[in-house]
């Protein structure tokens, strides 16, 4: 089981993956709340998703957020730093995520 330390660290290179994107390829249009809920370590994050970045990673829950992402600390691990296919962990369970059908095809541009 990963630490919310490592949870948060992996969070943080997400971010910066999505500022190196946005400035390669332009500013996506998106503006959403995004909460990130760790279970087995029962804690969740909150941050704020615009123009293709991460931005305001804090902790704690965003229970009126437009997107939420839940995952088990190792899995959410392995997806941020690219190890686990978002796909195939949606389809195996491994992760959950609610969000509007036509933000989840915004999101597909992001990555």
């Amino acid at each position: 089981m990963a630490t919310v330390e490592e949870c948060r660290a992996a969070l943080g290179t997400l971010a910066a993956q999505l500022d190196r994107n946005a400035d390669a390829q332009g500013k996506l249009d998106f503006e959403r709340t995004l909460a990130c809920r760790v279970p087995d370590l029962g804690t969740a994050f909150h941050a704020r998703l615009s123009g293709g970045r991460l931005l305001d990673i804090a902790d704690g829950d965003d229970p009126k957020a437009k997107i939420a992402l839940t995952a088990d600390s190792d899995h959410l691990i392995a997806l941020l730093t690219g190890k686990l296919d978002v796909t195939r962990a949606i389809a195996s369970r491994q992760i959950a995520v609610k969000a509007n059908p036509f933000d989840l095809l915004k999101l597909r541009k992001l990555f």
